[in-house]
C-alpha cells in the first residue's frame, strides 16, 4: 500500500477508516498516529531516532537489493528504521562487513572473530552483527577495543535490549556507532524477527564473513541472504571435529562461501573492482 500510493496518504487513510483498506490493516492500525507519537518520544530519550527513506542518511544503494512488491513481508526493504547513536547510518555502511557466527561459540571462535573483527575495524571498515551471544559479542567488542565503529542490528525494539545481559554492550555500540531495527518499541523478539534481521544484517553489509555456523542456523541464513544479494560471502574453517563449524564448511564445500583465515582475505576480494570479481576465468588458464 505505501509502495503504491506513498506513506502520507496510506496513513491518512488507515485513520480515517477508509473502506478501501483490508479490514485487518484497519484493526491494526487502530490508534496508529497516537502510538507513533508515543514510539517517537520513547526513542528520543534513549537517544534515538526514526529514519525514513526520504531522510539523507537512508542507505538507499545497499537497501536497493530488497525486492518490492514481494507477498513475503520478510523480504522487502524497511518502512524506516529506528536508529539508536549519533552517526549517519548512511556513511557508517558505506563500508561495513558482517561478522556473525554461533551464539554457543568455541574459543578458538571467539578468537578468530575478535582478531578479524578487529583488525577491519582498524582499517576503516564498519563491522556489523545482532548483537547475540557468542561470535556477534566477540565481534562488537573488538570494533570497540580497537576505537572502531560497530553497528548492532536487533530483532526486537529499541527499548527491549536482547539478550538482556548485552545491555551495558549496545550502550557501549550506541556511543560511538549504532543500534539499528526495523521494530518499533515494545516489540518482542520471535523467531520470524530474528529470520527478518539476517536479511537486514547482509543487506547493509558490502559482505558477511561467517566465523562459527551450524548448518541449519541463522548465521546461515544470513550468508544465504547476502548470496541473493549478490554480496561476498565468506567462511572462516574450523577444526574437522568441531559442530561448530560445520555449516562453515559446508558453504565454503559447495562454492556458496570464500574461504577466509583473516580480515587480510576480506579486504582483498573486496579492494577488486566489482568487473574483476565477476569475470569468469577461462578454462584453459593454466594448463
Amino acid at each position: 500500500m505505501i509502495g503504491q500510493i506513498g506513506p502520507t496518504r496510506a496513513a491518512l487513510m488507515v485513520q480515517s477508516g477508509d473502506p478501501a483498506v483490508d479490514q485487518a490493516v484497519l484493526d491494526r492500525g487502530a490508534g496508529g498516529l497516537k502510538a507513533a507519537a508515543r514510539d517517537l518520544d520513547l526513542v528520543e530519550r534513549l537517544g534515538g531516532r526514526l529514519v525514513t527513506p526520504e531522510d539523507d542518511e537512508w542507505p538507499h544503494e545497499l537497501l536497493e537489493c530488497l525486492p518490492s512488491g514481494s507477498d513475503n513481508v520478510g523480504d522487502i526493504a524497511p518502512v524506516a528504521l529506528w536508529v539508536r547513536g549519533n552517526r549517519s547510518l548512511k556513511e557508517v555502511t558505506c563500508r561495513a562487513v558482517a561478522v556473525i557466527g554461533a551464539r554457543a561459540s568455541t574459543e578458538y571462535g571467539n578468537h578468530v572473530a575478535t582478531e578479524i573483527a578487529g583488525d577491519l575495524a582498524r582499517s576503516g571498515w564498519t563491522v556489523v552483527a545482532g548483537a547475540a551471544f557468542g561470535i556477534d559479542a566477540a565481534a562488537h567488542r573488538a570494533a570497540i577495543g580497537v576505537g572502531g565503529i560497530t553497528v548492532a542490528v536487533m530483532a526486537c525494539g529499541l527499548d527491549r535490549p536482547y539478550p538482556p545481559a548485552h545491555d551495558r554492550l549496545l550502550e557501549a555500540i550506541a556511543d560511538d556507532g549504532l543500534v539499528v531495527t526495523e521494530y518499533p518499541p515494545g516489540t518482542p523478539v520471535s523467531r520470524q524477527t530474528f529470520l527478518d534481521r539476517n536479511r537486514l544484517v547482509a543487506a547493509l553489509s558490502q559482505a558477511s564473513v561467517a566465523v562459527e555456523a551450524g548448518v541449519r542456523s541463522g548465521t546461515a541464513s544470513t550468508l544465504r541472504w547476502a548470496g541473493r544479494f549478490g554480496r561476498e560471502v565468506f567462511a572462516v574453517p574450523g577444526p574437522v571435529t568441531s559442530a561448530a563449524s560445520r555449516g562453515c564448511h559446508r558453504f565454503i564445500a559447495d562454492g556458496e562461501a570464500a574461504l577466509a583465515t583473516c580480515a587480510e582475505d576480506i579486504r582483498r576480494v573486496l579492494a577488486e573492482p566489482a568487473w574483476i570479481r565477476t569475470v569468469p576465468v577461462p578454462a584453459n588458464v593454466g594448463e
